[in-house]
Formats: C-alpha cells, structure tokens, sequence
C-alpha cells in the first residue's frame, strides 16, 4: 500500500470531492494524509485520513468569504474572476507551498493529489520531475486549458472550431492573456521567482497543461471537445459526496411523489448571501405554476425566505441523493459539484452563474444541451420562468440529461484515480532505481 498526500484550498466545493476520494483511498488501505484549511479537520479525520492544517493566508473560511475579498464588490464580470484568481489562489501560494514542502518532508509520500486550483505544488511542477514526488491533479471546475478550437476561460463563450471561430479565440485569447490578464500573469511569475523558480512558460490559467496527469472530474461529453487537448488530461467520471445516511426529512416529503413537476432552487452552500439572486425570483416566477418548488437555503434559516407562495416547501439542507430521483428541474447558480450531482440523476438545469467558473458551468449546460443558460446570476422571474416553462415543455432537455448520467454511470471514478497513482508510484520508483545511461 501506498502514502499519499492530497491537497485542496479551503473551499466547500473543492474540498468535498479531495475529502471523498482521500476516504476511497483509505477504504482501499492506503496511508492517506489531506493537506486543506483548519476548518475541515473533523470532515478529513472521519474519512479516515490524516489532516494537516494550512498556514497563513493559506488557511481562510470560504464561510465568511467577503472578509478575505474585501474589495470583490467593485469589480464585475472577468475582472472580478481576475481579482478571485489573485486573491484565492495566486496570493496563497507561498504559504500553501511552505506547507507542502514541510508535508513532503515529513511524509515522503508515494504521489501528490492535488485539485486542479491549488496552485501551491506549481513551484514543484516547474523543478525536475526526478526531485520531486509524482503530482497529479483532479479538476474540480470546468477544465482550464486555451486552445484553438475555445474561448478563453471565464467569459462564457461557447466553443468554435470553425475557421472565423478560431480566430475569434486566437484574437480573444491575446486580448486576455496579453491585457486584461496581465497583472495576473506578472504577480504568478513575481510570485515563483520568490520561492526560488523560474517564470512561469504558460500562461496562468494553463497550468493544467503542468501536471504529471490531469484528471478532470466530468465525463467527457460535458467538455468542450479541444484538437490540441494535452496530452496528459483523462477523464475519469464525477465524484459524488457520500449517499446521505438515514435522517429526518421534512414533513411535506410525501408531496414530491404527487403528479405536479418538482423544481428545485438552490444557491448552493457559499453564494447564498443574497437570497433575491436566484432563490426568491425563481419562487416569484413559478408561483402561478402548477409545480411543486423546493427550496434548499444551503444552511440559511428557512425564516429568511419570507412568507412561500402555497405551491413551495424549503428546507436548510435536502439529501440530493433521495431527492434528485423525484425532480424533474434543477434551478441553479451554477456551481460545478452541484451541477455534476443533478446530471448524474439525468435532471435538466436552468443555469444562473456569473461568479467565479460559474459562467463556464452555465455555458456548458447549454452546449451539452441539458439546460438553459440564463448568461446572469441575477436573472429577474419573468426569464426564469420562460426556462422553468422551456425545460418542462422539451423532453430533449431530459433525454440528454439522461444519456449524459448513463455515462456518468459508465465511469469507475474512484478505481481510476487509485491506479493513475499507483501507476505514477510505480513509474518514479523505477525512475529513481533505474541506473543512468
């Protein structure tokens, strides 16, 4: 058996997925030790692995985000992702990569598994792969790679390998890299020259192209096909948390089963703040349907919903595994675990993502044809409705939504990710044994 060592930034949605393989891992009996903030500590000790805490700015509450990102309000659009990108995963760095190397020292593990967005192993990934453990990385967002055939990362853009598509995103590709990335791009390089490596070769975003092998977390079919893929990206299938255990569920349970549609909101479990984002438009939109709208606040007191029109029911949190099977759409903002979760049920989605890599999901709903993308995260009733009307009205939406978790079903995510680290395991052992020349 092996030791590995998983690393992931304090965030509920890229920590969960960190969590849940470290647990298979251990179940498989391997020695299994997550490196990710204090806060996660219980959740890493009962799936059986070691926790090591991060350091410094290193260690923040994705809990109380706005007292990290002060100034996140200011901006709008790609200059707000540029500032999360600095901020959550650029600043970070020195003192996520303090932490990794003290972890390697003490360890000596077999294999580093780190989600795709902890930019902590970079400076390892740019040393000699002889001095360092075997890194593979899990992609926890939609994949971040530039390429002829798709739009930069971030604006949203559907792919187009078309002649005029690819110079579309040739020409929008040196405005991002070249413009509105550059500050980005420049604390990235200032920031490896620091801890003593050289400036990055590739641009910021494209550092997936680094790993010894990249795992993306989706099936193949929702990502953007990419004749220049690198060649050390696979794809292995979707990580789900664990299958809810027996819990009280809400009283109105039983009115999933009656012959109404079921929709459900939800703003997730970090951008749920601002009920009157999602949550409350789409309560405002659907209250003359004939359907049966279930609200999941994401740990936000039910109270501070308000009054519910009669057809809705909320919840602070509702077990997805019991209840995807019973609903027909999921309305959402477009976090990528969530949407992952609906399509391996096969349940359609209104997208509704402006944040983070929130566009990026919501255009790939779109594109795999498993939903409709509303282009905000502010949508106002009247276009949630169109959609919530679109999605019930077209059984397109649904069929795709269930050849799409057929293929999920197809994949044996867990099992893949063991043997891509035994077999990166195995390959640096002979490495280090083999003799020279």
């Amino acid at each position: 058996m092996s030791t590995y060592l998983l690393c992931s930034n304090p965030i509920q949605g890229h920590v969960s997925p960190i969590i849940a393989i470290a647990r298979d891992l251990v179940s498989r009996g391997h020695t299994v030790t997550v490196l990710t903030g204090s806060r996660f500590r219980d959740a890493v000790l009962a799936a059986g692995a070691d926790h090591r805490s991060l350091g410094g700015v290193a260690d923040y509450d994705d809990r109380v985000m706005q007292d990290h990102l002060p100034d996140r309000d200011r901006y709008r659009g790609i200059a707000k992702l540029q500032y999360d990108i600095q901020t959550i995963f650029v600043k970070p760095v020195p003192d996520q990569f303090r932490a990794v190397e003290a972890a390697v020292t003490d360890l000596a593990p077999d294999a580093i598994l780190a989600e795709a967005a902890f930019a902590g192993v970079l400076p390892l990934l740019l040393d000699d792969p002889a001095s360092r453990p075997p890194i593979i990385a899990v992609g926890v967002v939609p994949l971040s790679q530039s390429s002829r055939d798709v739009a930069p990362y971030g604006l949203g853009l559907a792919p187009d390998a078309s002649r005029l598509g690819r110079l579309r995103n040739r020409a929008l590709g040196v405005v991002v890299q070249k413009l509105l990335f550059r500050k980005t791009q420049q604390l990235a390089d200032d920031t490896m020259r620091s801890l003593g490596r050289p400036r990055m070769s590739d641009f910021v975003l494209d550092f997936s192209r680094l790993f010894d092998r990249f795992l993306q977390l989706s099936p193949a079919e929702f990502e953007y096909p990419r004749s220049d893929l690198s060649p050390n990206v696979r794809f292995v299938g979707t990580v789900l948390p664990p299958a809810p255990v027996a819990a009280e569920l809400p009283e109105w349970w039983s009115e999933l089963d009656g012959d109404r549609p079921v929709v459900h909101v939800t703003q997730g479990t970090i951008d749920n703040k601002e009920l009157d984002r999602l949550i409350l438009p789409t309560l405002r939109a659907l209250a003359d349907r004939d359907v049966l709208v279930v609200v999941a606040t994401g740990g936000r007191p039910v109270e501070a919903l308000g009054p519910l029109p009669a057809n809705a029911r909320a919840a602070e949190f509702l077990p997805y595994e019991l209840l995807l099977p019973k609903t027909d759409v999921v309305v959402t903002n477009a976090g990528f675990g969530g949407t992952q979760y609906a399509l391996s049920h096969g349940v359609p989605l209104v997208a509704a993502g402006d944040t983070e890599d929130k566009p990026e999901v919501s255009m790939r709903v779109q594109w795999a044809g498993v939903g409709v993308n509303l282009r905000t995260g502010t949508p106002d009733a009247a276009a949630i409705a169109r959609a919530v009307d679109r999605v019930l009205a077209d059984p397109g939406y649904r069929e795709r939504g269930r050849a799409l978790a057929a293929r999920v079903a197809a994949y044996d995510t867990f099992a893949t990710i063991e043997a891509e680290l035994e077999a990166a395991s195995i390959a640096a052992s002979l490495r280090l044994h083999s003799p020279v020349g």
